[in-house]
């Protein structure tokens, strides 16, 4: 079959390929380095052409024009399944709305609960047997593609073809139409700079780790640092099994901590469903045989994740009451971020043989007055979100140690939460499990 002449008869302008898009119409634009760049300017310009126009992304890492142009919302409608520094800014100024959501889910909600009439995302270079990958971002892109009524795909040179197992790819017979775009060069995850207290954190869970674990990271400065200190530990065989690839997996693997020998699913290989980091993260991945991009109902499946022994997944949270009810995601009723995937391999690290979930946080903060607050407290009251219910907790990671809430009752867990809270406020803490009867006066130690 003649793909070359498949893809020049699809081929067309970016003004011409938005044409497809209707008043009313949802409108997907993918994930992060995927989000498409001329489309999104093109759309934006039909501004006045179009009405009541609803868009789904997840992590836009780029301004959006369709939002950025249309600051009053009279077009477009901007929703994220998971936010970004700059949809929080969004949010902030009432130009993006949240979508809750359990990330291994994702695929599902797309394949039977959502309408999608356009879905328009960028994707590496064909190939010459006709394919497109789906590069960095994973995740539901080929669920979001199967579903939409019409697919649009934005070709960027600099994405790196990722090779996969399962849904890294749609074929070009699937697309159709294909604007060619800038080019422009990736979004790059500036390296965050640690803190002391994230340092005293990483050194308790790093102390927690054992030879042969498969290693899962969340998003944040604390994860990073925990794989950069692992890279520089006497660990070994260690396996990878994460959402999010991220540039501390890069550093484990160079300094030969990193072989996913001893992984009893998907061995050799190291398994992921998105990517964000450096340029040299990014091409590392390009092409990889040791590395495999599974769409995330796979990644996150408690029960396929929970096959590999010794499962240590690290993520960050907000606050924690003295309950064990886990807020990652919200300040109050002000949204941060999102569930992702906390949940998911929270319950996976659990299920793991010799797994161990951590939960980390600072275990303080200052409020908008510089005054230190705890964020270990009493209950939530405020509208937090709850991301992880007490009946699902296991490990809390503070800068003051670690707290194993898994099987323990309501006095127990005060007693270890209170003991790694921040000493200015533990005396507090217990007079207030004292009110809420969750208290022992032998649990002070």
């Amino acid at each position: 079959m003649n793909f070359s002449r498949e893809y020049n008869e699809k081929l067309m302008k970016a003004e011409e390929a938005v044409k497809l898009v209707k008043s009313g119409d949802w409108v997907d634009y993918g994930f992060g380095n995927s989000m498409p760049e001329v489309l999104d300017e093109a759309l934006a310009a039909r501004k006045n052409e179009l009405s009541d126009i609803k868009v789904r992304g997840l992590l836009a890492i780029r301004p959006l024009k369709i939002v950025e142009e249309d600051q009053q919302k009279e077009t477009f409608t901007y929703n994220s399944w998971h936010f970004s520094g700059y949809e929080r800014k969004l949010y902030d100024k009432g130009l993006c709305s949240y979508i809750p959501m359990i990330y291994r889910n994702l695929p599902s909600l797309y394949r039977n609960q959502l309408k999608v009439n356009v879905a328009m995302m960028s994707v590496s270079p064909m190939d010459k047997h006709g394919y497109f990958s789906f590069s960095l971002s994973n995740s539901a892109s080929k669920a979001i593609l199967e579903t939409a009524d019409i697919v649009i795909l934005e070709v960027n040179k600099n994405l790196p073809r990722v090779l996969g197992v399962k849904d890294e790819c749609i074929h070009i017979s699937e697309v159709d139409a294909i604007v060619e775009g800038k080019n422009s060069p990736l979004v790059e995850l500036p390296s965050l700079n640690a803190t002391e207290v994230d340092k005293r954190i990483a050194k308790h869970i790093v102390e927690q780790i054992e030879d042969g674990s498969t290693i899962q990271l969340g998003i944040g400065g604390l994860p990073n640092m925990v794989g950069k200190m692992i890279a520089k530990s006497d660990l070994k065989d260690l396996g990878m099994h994460t959402e999010m690839l991220v540039d501390a997996y890069l550093e484990m693997y160079k300094s030969g901590k990193l072989t996913n020998k001893r992984k009893n699913i998907d061995t050799g290989k190291g398994v992921f469903s998105f990517c964000l980091g450096s340029k040299e993260l990014y091409e590392w991945i390009d092409l990889n045989p040791g590395l495999a991009s599974y769409p995330v109902d796979y990644v996150n499946e408690p029960a396929i994740m929970s096959q590999n022994d010794k499962l240590i997944t690290i993520n960050n949270c907000i606050s924690v009451d003295l309950y064990g009810q886990i807020c990652a995601e919200t300040a109050g009723i002000r949204n941060i971020s999102g569930t992702g995937g906390q949940l998911d391999f929270l319950t996976g690290a659990y299920m793991s043989k010799g797994g161990k979930a951590f939960i980390c946080m600072a275990s303080t903060f200052k409020d908008k007055k510089g005054n230190l607050k705890s964020n270990i407290i009493p209950s939530f009251t405020r509208g937090d979100v709850i991301t992880d219910p007490r009946s699902q907790t296991y490990y809390i990671a503070t800068e003051w140690g670690i707290a194993n809430l898994a099987g323990r009752s309501t006095w127990e867990r005060a007693s270890e939460l209170i003991n790694i809270a921040h000493p200015n406020f533990r005396d507090e803490l217990i007079k207030e499990a004292e009110n809420m009867k969750i208290w022992k006066k032998s649990n002070k130690k």
